[in-house]
């Protein structure tokens, strides 16, 4: 069995999805439908229909939202994430590899579910939720496009190519990770990223939760799983 020389394995960088990936559903459309005043909806049918981006469509969603700071706070703790993303992150550490938790969501409610899994020490990129005050907030978006490229309020491409590591492992779910798997040397993908990845020819491997994940991240380690497609990558390992 070929064994990935510890030069290469040093490169890997991992890029983690939060919504629907980490999280056992959309911690935003949780909050929005607990907490947000009518016309959230009206806001979301736009963004899929393709009217506006994500970045206009999560600010205006925001601005609905009426919740206090403790009682959010309090409700996102509340929300569940898959149980075995721990272990992949112990499995990325042991190795050398950095994750970072890359997301078009919420920074305030990741981090909080963060904290609370014992995970409150991994770098979370995302959309900044300001509180303004009694029950009201704000979005902010430090990482989306300046160029006006990318709709999105957090350019998951922006971010990548901003990261130290040049082979970078992509684990997604959604249309806010479309267009960085293209640009991933690996994808774990799940939902909608997999038919994304088929329809588009981009070499991805199947997973449904993390444990699969983690086996998947084994065989990247040990040489077993690489894309066919991949043939720098494929040199690499082989060389």
């Amino acid at each position: 069995m070929r064994t990935v020389p510890e030069r290469i394995r040093m490169q890997w960088q991992a890029i983690i999805d939060f919504d629907g990936t980490i999280s056992r559903r959309d911690t935003t459309d949780s909050v929005l439908q607990r907490f947000a005043a009518p016309g959230w909806e009206e806001i979301e049918a736009e963004w899929t229909a393709g009217h506006i981006g994500s970045r206009e469509c999560m600010a205006r969603q925001v601005a609905l939202l009426r919740v206090s700071p403790d009682v959010f706070d309090t409700f996102v703790e509340s929300l569940e994430i898959d149980w075995a993303f721990a272990a992949f992150v112990h499995l990325c550490q042991h190795h050398g590899i950095p994750v970072t938790v890359v997301s078009d969501g919420l920074d305030r409610t990741i981090r909080r579910i963060m904290r609370k899994a014992g995970l409150g020490d991994l770098t979370i990129i995302a959309n900044h939720l300001e509180s303004i005050g009694g029950d009201r907030w704000r979005l902010d978006s430090p990482h989306a496009d300046p160029s006006g490229g990318c709709a999105s309020g957090t350019c998951k491409c922006r971010v990548a190519s901003n990261l130290s590591r040049p082979l970078t492992l992509l684990v997604g779910d959604g249309r806010s990770d479309f267009c960085v798997a293209a640009q991933a040397d690996m994808v774990f993908a799940k939902n909608s990223l997999v038919s994304h990845c088929r329809e588009n020819g981009i070499a991805h491997r199947p997973f449904t939760v993390f444990s699969e994940a983690i086996s998947l991240l084994e065989g990247v380690l040990a040489g077993t799983v690489v894309p066919e497609e991949h043939t720098e990558l494929k040199d690499k390992i082989d060389g």
